[in-house]
């Protein structure tokens, strides 16, 4: 079979025995009776567990929206037109609003790149802003100890709107909800805090009760509470398919729900290969990124099998301390020790690569530099084709396949659960 794989913004061609694919990890067939704009205008008019939100807005002066920046694929172009004008027939004026992109730990964006996330007439009607270009504010500590400092904007709002796409996360869960907040407009030391339960075995993808993890994010809510949401679920074409709006708690529960009829796949048995990318730009911009489809994938390789993991990492690591960590190691489990007495954010990440390493080969198909990538422990490719032939080469011509053409966003389970 020939099957296109995402690869930044073009996509490459593999083509691989019929008889070796166990199977291809598509979405599941979910009938959706609205999409896109006309979706969020549906849920905005059913809020869940809320009043409505000309009714929230109304008589407010300091409204902040929080929305998601440059490395998250969700559509605020579309979703912004569509809250401004309740919120402007509610009698809100523009100068009144300010939209905070959540940038947690990721870098400053260009103006022309802010431009390009809400679109041109939201920008020129907005005050758009980066959360890193604020002084924080220490708003409480949650009871598990992690402070809770939020940029100033969101701290002293009188409203506040977060917006977010959910799809699977691999320690928090899922995405969205009160991840807008924690870590999205945080201090990075209130981020390192809530991270440190990484390591914690409740503390995984499509995991929301019981996880310790989710659990002080949304306890920060305490200290910061969020009156509205618009969360939004997107299709391989990042596509609008379903919106909630409402609490924060419990219309992002609904979401979440969603999410499972489309994106969890059930397996019979895990494969000697998987195949797995993130579909493309812009969530494989870097590494720091495109390791949630390698995080996904390690639910579906066999013990000692191989992750050919696909992604254009065309701005590299993405992260300073998770480059750090991955070139300042000697081997694999450095990281998994280091991470267990010596917490950073980015080495989170290196300690979660490492994990999988501990149980499989990774082949990277990237515009890394191939010396580099051999120094972060993985197996340099340019071609995904060269990557899968090398595979077989290494565990022989009847080693069975998994594919994940969209790894961040489908978690695949193996038997009933």
């Amino acid at each position: 079979m020939k099957l296109e794989i995402g690869f930044g913004t073009t996509p490459q061609i593999v083509e691989l025995p019929d008889k070796n694919v166990d199977g291809i990890l598509y979405p599941n067939e979910v009938t959706v009776a609205t999409t896109g704009a006309e979706e969020v205008n549906r849920s905005l008019s059913h809020p869940i567990g809320t009043r409505s939100l000309e009714e929230i807005v109304k008589g407010k002066e300091r409204i902040v929206i929080v929305t998601s920046d440059i490395t998250r694929p969700m559509p605020s172009h579309v979703v912004l037109p569509q809250l401004l004008e309740r919120m402007y027939a509610a009698g809100v004026k523009p100068e009144s609003i300010t939209i905070v992109f959540a940038l947690g730990s990721h870098r400053t964006q260009t103006e022309e790149e802010k431009l390009h996330l809400v679109g041109e007439s939201v920008y020129r009607q907005v005050r758009c802003v980066d959360s890193s270009e604020f002084d924080f504010v220490h708003m409480g500590t949650t009871p598990g100890g992690t402070p809770v400092d939020i940029c100033r904007p969101v701290a002293e709002a009188d409203c506040r709107i977060c917006l977010g796409n959910i799809e699977y996360h691999y320690f928090a869960g899922y995405s969205g909800g009160a991840k807008a907040i924690m870590p999205g407009v945080s201090t990075r030391a209130a981020i390192q805090a809530n991270h440190s339960r990484m390591v914690r075995p409740d503390a995984c993808a499509g995991k929301l009760e019981g996880n310790s993890l989710r659990k002080d994010l949304e306890d920060a809510l305490v200290c910061c509470p969020v009156d509205f949401i618009v969360n939004v679920v997107l299709d391989e074409t990042k596509q609008i398919v379903y919106s909630v709006c409402g609490d924060i708690i419990t219309a992002h529960r609904a979401g979440c729900r969603f999410l499972d009829r489309f994106y969890r796949k059930e397996i019979s048995r895990k494969a000697d290969i998987v195949l797995v990318s993130q579909g493309g730009a812009p969530k494989d911009l870097n590494l720091y990124q495109t390791q949630k489809a390698l995080e996904n994938g390690k639910y579906a390789v066999k013990e000692n099998g191989i992750i050919v993991l696909v992604g254009s990492c065309r701005e590299g690591m993405g992260e300073r301390v998770f480059e750090e960590w991955m070139l300042g190691a000697d081997r694999p489990s450095d990281l998994i020790k280091r991470i267990e007495t010596d917490f950073q954010l980015g080495g989170h990440k290196a300690a979660a690569i490492a994990m999988v390493l501990e149980h499989a080969k990774v082949f990277l198909v990237s515009h890394m530099e191939e010396e580099f990538v051999r120094n972060i422990f993985m197996t340099p490719f340019s071609s995904v084709q060269e990557a899968v032939d090398q595979a077989f080469e290494e565990l022989g011509a009847e080693a069975s396949v998994l594919i994940m053409p969209f790894g961040g966003s489908t978690l695949p389970v193996v038997g009933d659960t």
